[in-house]
């Protein structure tokens, strides 16, 4: 069966998609990259002209890798579609992620100071991502100042994401962090107009347990406790939350 790829009217359709791929891109409006694409080609403009800071779309499979630790930074990129994890090894090969990164969001902008990169991006499903090169990105901040505000917000939404991480890391048991994460992920997805109460959960119970800093068997204790409570239903990877006010309280702790 031949995959079918929605695109939105003014793109240019992707060359070729793999057998059995199905990727739903996320609108050019609630990307994480349409602010500096919109300066560009300015905010009526068409964004499939050759002028955008976009110059390469790319599709990934799950379990590939976007870039790798030490590899030199070329490109920023944009996920239209899917999802990435970030992390780092330790000097002994153990993996801790770092974050978990939806449709809509930014790869990459942390690395530009080294001019390398100091993690790893995996992709945990079908994934297109915009490539934005660094080259191209530092003309544009130079022509058309509005550009450096827009990545200014960027990084400092970036900078609040860390310290939620700390705080979660630091001072929170194990009901407190799922639901926090739970939380996170509903707000994220509502920022890109996706529902904040039922979606996808592309990362294992493993991975999710790495990222919080506990157990994989107390990340699914927790998540069946959740359940018989009502707070949510999960059926393996999706999740639909049933009381976000409940949820709320438990992280607050």
């Amino acid at each position: 069966m031949t995959a079918v790829v929605q695109m939105l009217p003014g793109r240019s359709p992707l060359a070729r998609v793999a057998d059995n791929e199905v990727c739903t891109p996320i609108t050019c409006n609630d990307c994480g990259i349409y602010g500096l694409c919109s300066e560009v080609n300015g905010s009526d403009g068409d964004l499939s002209l050759p002028e955008t800071i976009v110059k390469n779309r790319r599709l990934f499979k799950r379990g590939e890798l976007l870039y790798r630790v030490n590899e030199p930074v070329r490109s920023i990129y944009a996920i239209r579609s899917g999802s990435v994890k970030t992390y780092v090894l330790t000097e002994d090969g153990r993996m801790q992620i770092t974050g978990f990164h939806i449709a809509g969001e930014l790869l990459g902008l942390g690395a530009i100071a080294a001019n390398y990169f100091t993690s790893e991006a995996m992709v945990l499903e079908t994934t297109m991502v915009c490539e934005v090169p660094i080259d191209v990105l530092e003309v544009c901040s130079k022509e058309i100042p509005s550009i450096r505000q827009q990545m200014l917000r960027i990084l400092s939404q970036e900078i609040l994401d860390n310290q939620e991480l700390m705080l979660l890391l630091g001072k929170k048991n194990a009901d407190e962090r799922l639901a926090t994460f739970l939380l996170s992920l509903s707000r994220r997805y509502q920022r890109r107009h996706y529902s904040p109460t039922e979606f996808n959960l592309s990362m294992s119970r493993s991975d999710i347990g790495n990222y919080l800093g506990i157990a994989e068997e107390t990340v699914c204790r927790v998540f069946t406790r959740f359940q018989n409570e009502g707070l949510l239903a999960a059926d393996r990877r999706q999740v639909q939350l049933h009381d976000l006010g409940q949820l709320n309280n438990i992280a607050r702790g």
